[in-house]
């Protein structure tokens, strides 16, 4: 997994509460365990219209926004079924990080697991926020994991709130894999004592 510590990028608002996982994947694009090439699907009930062409009115249509690294979002963003392929989709996109005033929490431990950053902020600092995002291509905003602080385009500054061990584990690049070999030495030196215990098994 790639490691998290700073990012900076265009913010595209989405203020819509109760996106679902189906409207970020929809379940038609859920044949694959691979975790690439489903940016081409992210939204695509609301980034396409009824003919298969894209809408200019959804936001990541919007030439300012197609190469957003920050979504600025609504509450209880990422609801509904708990499927994994949601955070793909975003990550394949090129989103690592998502704003909003809360997250469904199965959602939220998955972006985790796969690179995205989820920050929850008062809704009133997600409106300011959403107001920075108006601004199209001019719309740059700062995320800097260590230092735990958001930066605006006119450089107000925002602090945020992160459970310490998840933090590390983004700083390091580290998912379910990666901490479990932390202990690749213990592990090795377990198996092969069980080897000498136990030659038959």
């Amino acid at each position: 997994m790639e490691a998290f510590t700073h990012l900076a990028g265009v913010a595209a608002p989405l203020p819509m509460i109760n996106v679902d996982t189906d409207m970020i994947i929809p379940k038609q694009f859920l044949k694959t365990i691979k975790r690439t090439g489903l940016g081409a699907a992210l939204f695509h009930e609301m980034r396409t219209r009824p003919d298969g062409s894209p809408n200019p009115d959804f936001v990541l249509n919007k030439p300012a926004y197609k190469a957003a690294k920050i979504l600025i979002a609504g509450a209880n963003f990422g609801c509904g079924s708990s499927r994994e392929h949601a955070p793909w989709a975003l990550l394949d996109y090129g989103i690592r990080c998502v704003i909003a005033p809360s997250f469904a929490d199965i959602f939220y431990n998955n972006c985790f697991k796969n690179g995205i950053l989820p920050i929850t902020l008062p809704q009133a600092e997600i409106d300011k926020l959403l107001d920075d995002a108006s601004r199209g291509a001019n719309s740059i905003v700062a995320v800097d994991l260590e230092k735990q602080e958001i930066t605006g385009p006119d450089g107000g500054m925002i602090k945020f709130e992160i459970d310490p061990f998840r933090r590390q584990c983004l700083l390091n690049g580290w998912d379910d894999i990666g901490l479990t070999l932390q202990h690749e030495t213990e592990i090795t030196g377990y198996e092969e004592g069980r080897k000498l215990q136990a030659p038959w098994l």
